[in-house]
């Protein structure tokens, strides 16, 4: 029976059920979906790396990094005169990295999944902000049915 999920609380159960690894291929397809908003190759990369179940632990290690620096980089830019793109650009390398977490760096609370989501929510608000639309609950209704595909 496909699971529906029709708010935050059921997203999040749903995720918390997910192996890591599950959790790490479905997070990378919530920032597949605001990807747009940072044409950076990084991303594109990350993305592959995250969703393909061969990567090696040096592969996946490689694409955090470059993740992590891209967001730090980004949110040092952030308060540049409230330049919204940028930061849009930094949630959006924050989610990736989000679920490029290594395993070792891993507690018992983690979701990455979860994380990606809401970093990339954050990104499509400066979407919105940007583009002066009031698309409310727009990413995360679309995250939802990310989420019901995946578990289908």
């Amino acid at each position: 029976m496909p699971v529906k999920i029709e708010n935050d609380r059921q997203l999040r159960e749903a995720l918390n059920d997910l192996p890591r690894e599950s959790q790490r291929h479905l997070g990378a397809r919530f920032v597949d979906s605001v990807s747009h908003l940072c044409s950076k190759p990084i991303i594109a990369q990350g993305i592959t790396v995250a969703i393909n179940s061969e990567h090696t632990a040096d592969d996946l290690d490689y694409a955090y990094r470059n993740a992590k620096k891209l967001a730090i980089e980004r949110y040092t830019s952030c308060g540049q005169d409230a330049d919204w793109a940028i930061q849009a650009e930094h949630f959006v390398a924050a989610a990736l990295a989000a679920c490029l977490l290594p395993e070792e760096q891993f507690s018992s609370k983690d979701n990455p999944a979860w994380k990606a989501a809401m970093q990339a929510r954050m990104a499509r608000n400066c979407e919105m902000i940007i583009n002066d639309s009031g698309e409310v609950d727009g990413e995360s209704n679309r995250q939802y049915a990310i989420a019901e595909a995946y578990l289908a």
